[in-house]
């Protein structure tokens, strides 16, 4: 009996404690109340990092990235131009109406060559202060006359300094005073995920700026040109975006804007630009010679794959496999035939064909180059003389 006086006294008195717990918290401090799950922290964090953002842009950069890519279009946009052309084309008479029989009823004014004049937009870049344009060949093939207008408002009559058909490269030039210049970025150490930033005046509603990432990096097999090493972004690239520039969050050139995959012929998020790393050669040849120099093997050559080496009954090995040997060019004076797998150049191994391409393209006429392959299985060695591609490409007129 006394145990259950004792326990009945224990229990009130520890029903009467939390009572006035209770009470003391809903009216001395309610605030323990609220709910503190992990949840709630997390947003509340996040509404907290948004707040210093918004006043401490340094924290904003370490925990957001930045607010605002304001700082690098402001650098780039100055130098980035619009490229205006105009081309006169000719429209033949058809030689029915040269017909004396038609000309005797309505005279010889349908039998007259008919001229119109074609003009066309596009974008390009000020790489120097000197005057030089970079922007992509198919805004100005054909071109009569090219005109040139600044960020500024002011416009200028471009010549042509010369051109590369398989890069699709061009490089203009402009006479003015105080001319921007962009600044030349590195293209070689770009990572999937980057964000970039593409410029340029598509459909000629003007300069605009577009943001992504890079989606890719070292595209090929395109059909695009002949050397292919495209950046590959989901910056919206329209026409008109073609010889623009595409950046990085500090306001750097990494890439031309050059073409882009679609089938309404609008952005689909699939844009292609050709890497500064690989535009930068090609300008500085053209600026000193007028045309690029390249090395040339006289080969066609395809990446070397599990799936390709089973095909053709082969054991697979990285390289490159030769599908054609042009007829007494420097592969085939040095020995190599279709069916052979180069697997290495100068001793350095081939990791992709186009690396192995534009390894062979840079090399200087007349330099002597060691590839390493096989052939049915047997390694083999040889030397090869590179001598100049024989090119389309030339000073311009």
């Amino acid at each position: 009996m006394a145990i259950r006086k004792f326990l009945s006294f224990i229990l009130q008195t520890i029903m009467t404690g939390l009572a006035a717990a209770f009470l003391y918290v809903l009216l001395v401090d309610p605030d323990l109340l609220r709910n503190t799950g992990t949840v709630v922290e997390v947003v509340e964090s996040r509404q907290e990092t948004t707040a210093v953002a918004v006043a401490d842009k340094t924290t904003a950069d370490q925990w957001n990235g930045p607010v605002s890519y304001a700082d690098a279009v402001e650098k780039a946009v100055p130098a980035v131009v619009n490229v205006h052309t105009a081309k006169v084309i000719t429209h033949r008479a058809h030689p029915l109406l040269k017909d004396p029989i038609f000309q005797k009823f309505f005279g010889d004014r349908f039998a007259k060559a008919r001229k119109e004049i074609q003009t066309s937009l596009g974008s390009g870049v000020l790489i120097s202060s000197q005057g030089y344009v970079l922007t992509n060949n198919h805004v100005i093939e054909g071109a009569d006359q090219i005109q040139i207008l600044l960020a500024d408002g002011r416009s200028a009559e471009a010549r042509v300094v010369g051109t590369d058909l398989d890069t699709d490269l061009a490089v203009l030039h402009i006479t003015a005073d105080k001319l921007p210049s962009i600044i030349i970025g590195n293209s070689s150490h770009l990572r999937v995920g980057d964000v970039v930033l593409a410029i340029g005046n598509p459909f000629g509603v003007g300069q605009t700026v577009t943001s992504g990432i890079i989606s890719a990096t070292g595209r090929d097999h395109l059909g695009i040109t002949a050397y292919e090493d495209f950046i590959q972004t989901d910056a919206a690239i329209n026409p008109g975006n073609s010889g623009g520039a595409l950046i990085d969050t500090r306001g750097a050139l990494i890439g031309i804007n050059s073409a882009i995959y679609s089938q309404s012929g609008g952005s689909q998020g699939i844009g292609f630009a050709i890497p500064i790393s690989l535009a930068k050669g090609v300008m500085t040849q053209i600026i000193e010679k007028g045309y690029v120099v390249r090395g040339w093997l006289g080969i066609e050559a395809q990446d070397m794959t599990p799936k390709l080496a089973k095909t053709v009954g082969l054991t697979y090995t990285r390289g490159m496999l030769l599908g054609a040997v042009i007829n007494d060019g420097p592969a085939a004076d040095a020995g190599l035939l279709p069916g052979d797998i180069v697997i290495a150049i100068n001793g350095k191994p081939i990791v992709a064909t186009n690396e192995a391409m534009n390894t062979i393209s840079r090399q200087q006429p007349g330099t002597i180059i060691e590839l390493n392959g096989l052939r049915k299985g047997v390694h083999f060695t040889t030397r090869a003389k590179v001598i100049q591609r024989p090119g389309r490409n030339g000073p311009a007129s």
